[in-house]
């Protein structure tokens, strides 16, 4: 009983990552980490009973309570309420409910709040103490003047508004009141969505859409996967690939899941949708407890739908509000466009005007009436009540009235108008058949009608590159094997083999080295098999019957380059990798770790062993981040097919190995199961143990890939350019790749002359800053010559007969936007900028995710005052959103 009370206690903070299962007696040592301290504990079990040194019970005891004081960020939720001890009471806690609202008013509170927001405007504002004015003071007009034109201006917004926001509940009602199904006492009980708890099993059917974020337990699929679509969230259509935590992906039943005993440490709600970080702790009945890591391919989001997958089952963990959707979603805001903006500007000036006259109309009426003839002629002579009245309120009375007397210098009429053109606009708009899309059978969808104007009012448009402009749908078009090209299928005998004309020939490749390349496209990927009559919507050969599916079309892309020249990914069955060879004799890899792409690393690998034993680690990625990984005398030969296939428009991938001796895989086998358990900082521990991993390998060659422009995308851009509109294209690509998509698209035209910042112009070493300050102020001075400076020069000129577009990548942005504090470089944003807006067409390539947001919201945009601009994401309706600003 000890035992078993000493092991929760301390399994309640600190995870296994090492130990042996079983009944029989035996004596092992298991690890085990803390979680604040980050240190690992050795604890001896012998013969199945915990022995403890005295002093490390009395550290363990005091490291946990610190820790818990500092513990901040993370929740614990209870699979299915089952509390894990019998022995202990189980308190639930309280989390918010899964209500989605995005509405802005209730049926209480929308009087007060509409009023309340209307007369924060500064012309209704105004109007009404006119109106008050009209009524408390004796003037010349008639209340009705000025108080029917605003009940009636009132009235149409309050209408307008109250009409959207009765959609949006209409909208939130749909969602909340859905029928859910959730695992209740082995049995399936129907619910509204609205009533799903944190820590709820909830059952998730094909092409059904997820209630609320889900940690994924258990799939019809035996291997414990399924496959989403995140469109609604992200607007990437491609398919994701999802995994059930190890040890439950046999619970795929409501019976057995309903025995799952486990609980939930992850962090606390927050928007961004890539990262998770968390772990789940398993009990079972006469064993020690067992802890696996959770990251975001363990996470379903809500918002996205089951593809492709029978059902699923998953515990709710972030429900409602908190939500990583509904973190994301900022749509209460008031939005006030650039048009009203600008009328109250121009309403304060004439406001001033109108307090001016009123008050030089005041002083001159009592200047007037000084002389005591004027002040009462004999045809007005004044009442009792006037001459006993003091003569600052007789003024300021009077000051009023004169004020009623001309507020026509505001016209209340015009903000009828648009007011009324909004309330209209916005029907013509979901009206208009020319944006009506056949493919989806949909139109264009009004949200707000109070940025309608905004559309044409846009000057700069920012876009990615894939997915936007082009339709992310791959081609494998060639490759390279340690210098030589293949273009063709390669036949088993002799091969196919060309050598370009400007490089020695070579021969072709060793036999050898083709397959080693073929089989790291084999297996350096995280594609799936599906069968074909299951799969919706997805191209596959009729040869075959199968498709592939991954959430990237580079590797599927990837695979069926391999499969060309004679080597065939057969899919992954209880974590071994199949593939066919060109002898047709199947292949076993024993799948031993992902190390997953992300946009910082650029790369992705894999470590297999293969049915000898022998230690593999493939590895593929861009260029620029596998050649400082590899032997150095082998990059020359590679690198000129690639920057020959980016300059053709194509996406290349360098593919690299190294072999690992089983020391060397221990050693990263323990820090990266380390690194997983960390709940504090585990993106930070990832990267380093990856960044240790992928070092001192062998390149083998190059691939190159083919994405399709968007249908009539060149006419769209150059239609753009017509309009006044300037294109910026923020992409990861490397820049020979990007710039030929960009003169395909004609966003570089023959005549535009470009300006180029990057590392090959400014150069590496101590002085790149110095020559980046030096390249900023000569494109500075060609572009804006030396003349007097007026107000809004920074406004787009029309008189330029030059067009310039402008090159830049990913370093040189940061050394503008984050300089060095000793380089004396403050300026460096301003000067940009300026070079920045007399450039129809700018390219910023080879930037991270983080690098394009940092576009957004850097101060550098925000001194471009009174310029709109739009940016234009992956989706399906991307296309259709280009041709919308073009129209209106």
């Amino acid at each position: 009983m000890l035992r078993r009370s000493l092991s929760r206690l301390f399994f309640s903070q600190f995870a296994f990552i090492q130990g042996q299962s079983g009944s029989e007696p035996c004596s092992r040592s298991v690890h085990v980490i803390d979680l604040q301290a980050q240190r690992v504990v050795e604890l001896i079990l012998i013969d199945g009973v915990l022995s403890l040194d005295q002093e490390i019970c009395l550290n363990m005891w005091s490291l946990w309570c610190a820790g818990e004081e500092k513990r901040v960020g993370t929740r614990t939720v209870v699979v299915g309420h089952r509390p894990v001890s019998d022995t202990e009471a189980y308190v639930a806690q309280k989390f918010c409910d899964n209500r989605i609202v995005s509405s802005k008013y209730t049926l209480w509170n929308f009087l007060p709040k509409n009023l309340f927001e209307q007369f924060r405007r500064i012309a209704n504002f105004y109007f009404l103490i006119i109106f008050l004015v009209q009524v408390i003071v004796d003037t010349p007009t008639s209340p009705v003047t000025s108080g029917l034109p605003l009940f009636f201006v009132i009235t149409v917004t309050a209408i307008k508004q109250g009409y959207e926001d009765w959609l949006r509940h209409r909208a939130d009602n749909e969602v909340n009141k859905s029928n859910v199904f959730v695992v209740e006492n082995a049995k399936q009980v129907r619910k509204e969505s609205e009533k799903i708890k944190v820590g709820d099993i909830v059952e998730v059917k094909a092409d059904e859409t997820f209630p609320c974020d889900l940690i994924f337990l258990a799939s019809s699929s035996i291997d414990g996967t399924c496959y989403v679509t995140t469109a609604s969230l992200d607007g990437e259509s491609n398919f994701k690939t999802h995994y059930a935590v190890r040890d439950t992906t046999v619970l795929c039943t409501d019976e057995a899941i309903d025995t799952l005993m486990a609980t939930i440490e992850c962090e606390q709600p927050q928007p961004d949708l890539y990262k998770f970080v968390g772990r789940i702790i398993i009990y079972r009945s006469n064993q020690e407890p067992v802890a696996r890591s959770l990251g975001p391919e363990n996470l379903l989001l809500k918002g996205a739908t089951l593809k492709n997958t029978k059902k699923i089952y998953g515990v709710a963990v972030y429900t409602g509000m908190e939500t990583k959707m509904a973190l994301n979603y900022q749509g209460k805001s008031q939005k006030r466009s650039a048009v009203e903006k600008s009328i109250n500007a121009f309403l304060i000036v004439y406001l001033c005007i109108l307090l001016g006259k009123a008050t030089v109309c005041t002083t001159l009426k009592y200047v007037w009436q000084s002389n005591p003839f004027n002040d009462e002629p004999w045809y007005n002579e004044k009442t009792k009540k006037e001459r006993e009245t003091f003569k600052v309120l007789r003024m300021f009375t009077d000051f009023l009235s004169f004020m009623v007397l001309f507020n026509f210098i505001i016209p209340v009429s015009m903000y009828v108008t648009v007011e009324m053109q909004k309330f209209l606009g916005s029907f013509f708009i979901s009206w208009d058949k020319e944006m009506y899309d056949e493919e989806i059978q949909e139109g264009a969808l009004v949200n707000t009608s109070d940025l309608n104007e905004e559309l044409g009012q846009v000057e700069y448009v920012f876009t990615d590159k894939t997915g936007t402009l082009t339709e992310n749908s791959m081609e494998f078009i060639e490759c390279c094997i340690d210098g030589h090209k293949y273009k063709d299928c390669i036949s088993e005998v002799d091969g196919f083999s060309q050598t370009d004309g400007h490089l020695k020939y070579y021969g072709k490749a060793e036999k050898s080295r083709e397959e080693l390349f073929l089989r790291a496209l084999c297996l350096c990927h995280t594609v799936q098999i599906k069968e074909a009559d299951q799969v919706d919507g997805l191209m596959a050969h009729p040869e075959r019957k199968y498709t592939y599916i991954s959430s990237s079309p580079d590797e599927i892309a990837l695979v069926k380059g391999a499969e060309k020249y004679g080597f065939t990914f057969l899919g992954l069955e209880n974590n071994f990798m199949k593939i066919q060879n060109q002898k047709n004799e199947t292949e076993m890899y024993q799948l031993l770790h992902v190390l997953n792409f992300d946009p910082v690393r650029r790369r992705m690998s894999v470590i297999v062993r293969t049915t000898t034993g022998k230690l593999l680690l493939f590895c593929k990625g861009a260029d620029s981040s596998i050649f400082p990984r590899v032997q150095q005398e082998e990059i020359q030969q590679t690198k000129v097919h690639v920057d020959r296939n980016a300059m053709d428009g194509y996406r290349t991938l360098c593919v690299a190995f190294k072999e690992l001796t089983e020391k060397e895989y221990d050693k990263i086998d323990k820090q990266l199961n380390e690194a997983k358990m960390a709940l504090q900082d585990r993106e930070e521990k990832m990267a380093k143990v990856f960044d240790d991993t992928e070092a001192d390998m062998h390149l083998i060659g190059a691939t190159a890939v083919e994405d399709r422009l968007q249908e009539q995308l060149a006419e769209t851009i150059e239609a753009l350019h017509a309009a006044g509109m300037k294109v910026w294209v923020l992409t990861g690509d490397k820049m020979e790749t990007a710039k030929s998509t960009c003169y395909a698209c004609r966003l570089f035209q023959t005549s535009t002359e470009l300006l180029e910042l990057t590392a090959r112009t400014v150069g590496e070493g101590e002085r790149k800053e110095d020559r980046l300050h030096e390249l900023l102020l000569e494109y500075h001075k060609k572009l804006i010559p030396d003349v007097p400076k007026h107000r809004g020069g920074l406004k787009r000129s029309w008189t330029l007969s030059q067009e310039y577009g402008l090159i830049i990548d990913g370093s040189t942005l940061s050394l503008i936007l984050n300089p060095s504090q000793d380089s004396g470089s403050s300026n460096y944003k301003s000067i940009f900028l300026q070079i920045c807006l007399k450039c129809t067409a700018v390219l910023c390539c080879r930037m991270a995710p983080l690098q394009k947001a940092q576009v957004f919201t850097s101060p550098c945009l925000e001194h471009v005052t009174g310029v709109t601009h739009t940016e234009f994401t992956k989706g399906k309706s991307r296309m259709l959103l280009l041709g919308f600003v073009l129209k209106y």
